[in-house]
């Protein structure tokens, strides 16, 4: 059999996460702040838990998948958190988008109960989740990754090290974000040049996405302004928080990225922040400002 394995965090990814890594025979122990999205889960495989400490307990190899840099002190620290649970086994992944700084933080306090912890951000989408295509990105230690390593495996098609010092991938996963929203505001701002020709944006959107510019995201996220996902497979605030992150450390840098964060905030300030990311490039065509009103 193969070795249990805890997932913490079963939003839209971590869910994914759970599901599959059950289906290649790993017994998975969950939980969730929302226990009812892990009870869903029941009867494929995967056991719900109380607490992050009860999956700790359960297995010696997590995978974090939680919102922000708050969440994951939450799920990490307290009598129920998982760090009271680990043991010199266990190696924890963290694949929650957070602060660079935090995961750090967190790290080194994992590294005094003689467990290790890695920072592990994916780079995909809801599909490449379900099928094993992620790009994973890693730093830690070296033979804390090489003990992950199986596991990573089972959830991309790319798994790169990048070094042993913690916080380094998540750098890393904050400039991808950074660029997705990058590409967005060029996108809605390309079918805002398009309209004002004439083009209407499903014929602009099919042959921009045969041109040179358009990027594996792109592809996927450029016709959700035609046509919305059923679920959401990174809101608006997601990417608000990731991107907002970024540009706080780009040292004013980040030109571009303001005005996505500013975008962004506008989109959430105006009671859209549940929706799909690509109301960036929306508001982007649509020429809307940091409020979300039109110009």
């Amino acid at each position: 059999m193969t070795e249990p394995v805890g997932i913490i965090g079963t939003g839209a990814m971590g869910s994914r996460f759970a599901r599959r890594l059950a289906a290649l025979g790993h017994p998975v122990h969950a939980w969730n702040r929302t226990q009812a999205r892990v009870e869903a889960l029941r009867g494929t495989g995967i056991v719900p838990e109380s607490t992050p400490r009860a999956v700790a307990e359960q297995s010696e190899l997590l995978v974090c998948m939680v919102w922000d840099s708050a969440a994951l002190r939450t799920v990490a620290q307290g009598s129920d958190g998982f760090l009271a649970g680990l043991t010199p086994r266990h190696v924890v992944a963290d694949a929650s988008t957070v602060e660079p700084e935090v995961s750090a933080e967190i790290a080194a306090i994992v590294g005094d109960t003689g467990a290790a912890m890695l920072d592990t951000p994916v780079s995909g989408s809801l599909d490449a989740a379900e099928s094993g295509r992620l790009m994973i990105m890693a730093s830690g230690n070296k033979s804390a990754f090489d003990r992950a390593r199986p596991v990573l495996d089972a959830l991309a098609r790319s798994v790169q090290h990048v070094n042993e010092v913690n916080g380094s991938a998540l750098a890393l996963k904050l400039a991808i974000n950074l660029q997705v929203a990058i590409q967005e505001v060029a996108w809605g701002e390309g079918l805002a040049l398009a309209g004002a020709f004439g083009i209407d944006r499903a014929q602009a959107t099919r042959v921009m996405l045969d041109s040179v510019i358009a990027s594996p995201m792109l592809h996927y996220r450029a016709p959700f302004v035609l046509d919305p996902p059923d679920e959401v497979w990174a809101s608006a605030a997601q990417l608000l928080k990731d991107v907002s992150y970024a540009v706080d450390r780009s040292e004013g840098r980040a030109v571009v990225g303001r005005r996505a964060r500013d975008l962004l905030a506008g989109i959430c300030t105006s009671g859209r922040a549940d929706r799909e990311a690509a109301e960036l490039i929306i508001a982007a065509a649509d020429g809307e400002q940091q409020d979300g009103a039109a110009r």
